[in-house]
Parts: C-alpha cells; sequence; structure tokens
C-alpha cells in the first residue's frame, strides 16, 4: 500500500511560519528534498516506504485532492474552502495541525471614510464605474460579497462579474473580483478600490497603506484526504496525523528538570500540581540528598514557575525542547 501525500510550498514551509519541514523531522521522519528553500518536486521520506510525497502548491492542493492526484495533503483551510465553494468535492479535514494561522481580510485604503463593508456598497451606490476587487480568493470573495447586506441593498442577488485570467463569469459587472495570483495589496496603489488577502498581523497591509475592514475566516494548516483517500490509505493517514500533531503539540511544551532536597520533594510536587505547573504530575526521583523533579510545562507558563520553586531553593534547572507529545 502507498499513499501519496501533498507536502505545502511557501509560506507553510517557511522557516519563520510553518517550516512543514522541521515539523516532519520533529514527528520522525527522515526528510529529504524538502528543506525550506531548497525544495524539490518529488520528495524522499526515507524511513517510510508506504509514503509518496510531492511538493504543492496551497493553491492547487485542494484541486489535486479532489482529483485523486494525491491522496493527503498540509494545506490551510482557506484553500479547501475556495475550491469547496464552486466545487462539492470529497475533501476530507483529518485534523488541524495547530500552525500557519492567518485571517482572510477584506482591506481598502487606509484614508478611505469606510467603516464596513456594508457603509463601503451603500457609499457607493450612485458610481458610474465599475467597483474593483482584488484577491487570490474569488469564490470566497464572491460569496462574502453577495452575502453582504450593503451589497444586497444596492444591487440585489446579482451575481458579481468574476475574471479568473481570461475566463469571465457573473452578471454584475459593476462589481467585478479580479484574481490576483499573488501581491495582491499593490493593486489598491493601482487603482483597485479594495482587496482580500490573507494576513497573519497586519503588518504588511499597514505598509501598503491599507486598513482592514473585516475578516471573512481564520485559517490554519491542516491534514486533508481527498477522494482516493479510502480503507487502508485513512488508516495510515490517521497515523501520520497523530505523528505530526504529537509534533505540533510537543512545539508548546518545556521538559524541566531541577534539584530540591529530599525533605521537601513532596511539597514541591502538591505545589507544581496545584498551580497547573504539569501536564499530569511531577516524576521524582530520589538520591542520598536531593531529589530531582521532572516536569512537562506549557512554555507561557514556565518563567512563573521557575520564579515559584526558586522560593523552594531549586537548584540545577535545566530546560529543553520537546519534539513528541502525544497524549
Amino acid at each position: 500500500m502507498e499513499i501519496v501525500i501533498g507536502l505545502p510550498k511557501g509560506s507553510l514551509n517557511n522557516v519563520n511560519r510553518g517550516n512543514t519541514y522541521q515539523l516532519f523531522k520533529d514527528a520522525g521522519y527522515e526528510v529529504r528534498g524538502y528543506e525550506p528553500g531548497n525544495e524539490s518536486y518529488e520528495i524522499n521520506i526515507a524511513n517510510d516506504e508506504e509514503i509518496k510525497a510531492f511538493l504543492t502548491r496551497p493553491q492547487s492542493t485542494p484541486v489535486e485532492l479532489n482529483r485523486g492526484m494525491v491522496d493527503i495533503a498540509i494545506v490551510g483551510e482557506d484553500w479547501v474552502k475556495e475550491e469547496s465553494v464552486s466545487h462539492e468535492g470529497g475533501i476530507t479535514k483529518i485534523g488541524d495541525l495547530d500552525y500557519g494561522q492567518t485571517r482572510l481580510i477584506v482591506a481598502v485604503p487606509v484614508d478611505s471614510p469606510y467603516f464596513s463593508l456594508s457603509e463601503f456598497f451603500r457609499l457607493n451606490k450612485d458610481r458610474k464605474t465599475p467597483i474593483l476587487c482584488f484577491t487570490e480568493y474569488p469564490n470566497l470573495t464572491r460569496k462574502h460579497i453577495m452575502e453582504n447586506d450593503g451589497y444586497k441593498e444596492v444591487f440585489g442577488d446579482s451575481i458579481p462579474l468574476v475574471q479568473v485570467r481570461g475566463l469571465v463569469d457573473g452578471e454584475n459587472d459593476m462589481v467585478q473580483i479580479i484574481n490576483s495570483d499573488g501581491a495582491t495589496e499593490v493593486y489598491i496603489a493601482k487603482g483597485a478600490d479594495l482587496i482580500v488577502d490573507n494576513t497573519q498581523t497586519g503588518s504588511s497591509l499597514k505598509k501598503a497603506g491599507l486598513v482592514e475592514l473585516e475578516t471573512i475566516m481564520h485559517s490554519s494548516a491542516g491534514l486533508y484526504a481527498g477522494v482516493s483517500c479510502v480503507d487502508e490509505k485513512m488508516e495510515k493517514a490517521k497515523m501520520i496525523f497523530e505523528q505530526l500533531y504529537g509534533a505540533t503539540t510537543a512545539r508548546k511544551y518545556f521538559d524541566v528538570k531541577f534539584n530540591v532536597n529530599n525533605d521537601i520533594a513532596l511539597v514541591v510536587s502538591d505545589f507544581l500540581v496545584d498551580n497547573g505547573y504539569c501536564s499530569d504530575e511531577p516524576t521524582i526521583n530520589s538520591g542520598s540528598k536531593f531529589s530531582q523533579i521532572n516536569v512537562l510545562i506549557e512554555k507561557n507558563k514556565f518563567p512563573e514557575m521557575l520564579n515559584g520553586i526558586k522560593k523552594y531553593n531549586a537548584s540545577s534547572v535545566v530546560r529543553n525542547d520537546v519534539k513528541q507529545y502525544v497524549k
């Protein structure tokens, strides 16, 4: 049995965002040909002969899943939703991997007099030239616009025109949604009225002189199964997800060891449990004078835990990253 997986090209394999390559390494897979910035289109997972991996572009990954070209793939939910708006396929979400978080937002120039998309349409109801919206998400954008109260007041149920390169669809040419093929924010400077784009922090939008009007959806990376992922392949896909999810979960934790006097080891253990400074309960290894206490702790709780154990004269505190954490 062979299962074909699509691994994301682009931001989800960027060392500063998702680093899917490192995720696979942390999950125990020997991955070759997928190093960030040096990806090849056919990737080798040396220690699992049942997995065949290919590089996929996020925009085309849902298409490949829907047509059985890959069995499973890591992709953002935004791209899956973009495909499913116009094509009811057989894509199944195996699970969220809790990285690559982003938001799909509507944005306009910072000096615009609008505070919402509804207000935008109401204030532009008498204009004579088409409203231009650029985006990499024409399907989600058209759906969101048609559900907007301001749009419905001005244009009723008419379908906005969508242009993807030479293909044109829709009846309302006063609202035109144009596929941008990336670098979407620059179209405002070229005369677009609004854009729909994904953003993590909003900093790139501010640099481009834009302001958010509203959020269409939140998105993160997940493992998805396509139409060809059934029976044994689905079982294998779930095993792969568990390995990967264990690695993403581990990124939230530190493995911490420290020493305290034997006579207060149980007191310190109770302190850690009562304050939620361990995943289950501490492990205590007693020596002749000192006990080593080992805890798995959420990273954001480590500073206050460290401050707390100092009151018990803790010594030899060692903090390590965790590669895999399966609950």
